[in-house]
């Protein structure tokens, strides 16, 4: 009886053992199956292009196998000058309904021994010179005249408005100009004399009187010299004009000081200054803030 048992509770344990893996198997069976349709797909367009290859060969062979039958008809003083006779043209190997007429008649003048021919134009050139001409008086009164679509200027500018609406009106869009009054305490304008002098001064100087960056005690702005202007190309930089953005390196409020001590150098006048940059403003320190 006590080996009967054992037998079982062992035949139990390998049931056990093998159950997982016959999940495992059945799971990873599943993706298999799904991927079924990818294949039938693969066939069902290969023998589109299979049917559509033989389709082409039976039309290629035919046309070869009723060529005279065709050239005579083309060769028919009623055929062969029509449009319609053109297009036959093509298919016995007359080109004339792209090449156009090639007469090779000499005009009567000549210079430096080169004689010009009496051709046409290429048909082709032509109906391309008057499609472009009807797309041109198209766009122009669609455009111009009735005024129904957008320039190129508006098509910006709404593209533009529209993405402004997708970015988030967060602390961190750039999009979205902040509030803040400029810094007054002594306390707050001297760590913020501290924070340009370390992060600041290598680019503007140790007097904000410019080297690389822009001098920033005149009245002249790049990007607009009121506090939250200033504070918006601190924080987020501006590409392309080797301005970086501090907003990971320094917080909100140490921007707001640095900005505002900038916005305390106003017409300090430093030695060897650098000439003025961007567009003249009122003196920043008797703007209100936004």
């Amino acid at each position: 009886m006590s080996s009967l048992r054992q037998a079982l509770s062992g035949a139990g344990a390998v049931l056990l053992a093998v159950h997982p893996t016959l999940a495992q198997t059945a799971e990873t069976s599943a993706p298999t199956n799904a991927s079924a349709p990818p294949p039938l797909l693969w066939f069902l367009i290969s023998m589109l292009v299979l049917v559509l290859l033989v389709f082409w060969l039976i039309l290629v062979a035919l046309l070869a196998w009723m060529r005279p039958q065709l050239r005579q008809i083309y060769d028919l003083p009623t055929v062969h000058d029509t449009w319609s006779g053109r297009v036959l043209g093509l298919l016995v190997g007359d080109a004339r309904l792209v090449k156009g007429e090639v007469r090779d008649e000499l005009l009567d003048h000549d210079y430096d021994g080169i004689h010009e021919f009496d051709n046409d134009l290429p048909p082709w050139w032509k109906y391309g010179f008057v499609l472009t001409a009807i797309f041109a008086g198209c766009y122009l009164t669609y455009y111009h005249v009735l005024q129904n679509g957008q320039l190129q200027g508006a098509e910006y500018a709404a593209e533009m408005q529209q993405a402004a609406l997708m970015v988030s009106t967060t602390s961190d869009d750039p999009n979205q100009l902040t509030t803040y009054t400029a810094l007054t305490a002594p306390a707050e304008l001297s760590s913020g004399k501290s924070l340009f002098a370390t992060n600041c001064a290598p680019c503007h100087g140790a007097n904000a009187e410019g080297k690389v960056g822009p001098n920033l005690t005149d009245e002249f702005w790049l990007h607009g010299g009121e506090v939250n202007h200033v504070y918006k190309t601190i924080k987020f930089g501006v590409n392309g004009k080797g301005m970086v953005a501090w907003k990971g390196k320094l917080s909100g409020k140490q921007i707001l000081q640095v900005s505002s001590y900038i916005l305390s150098l106003q017409g300090t006048k430093p030695a060897n200054a650098k000439p003025p940059q961007g567009e003249k403003e009122a003196p920043a320190k008797t703007l209100a803030a936004r």
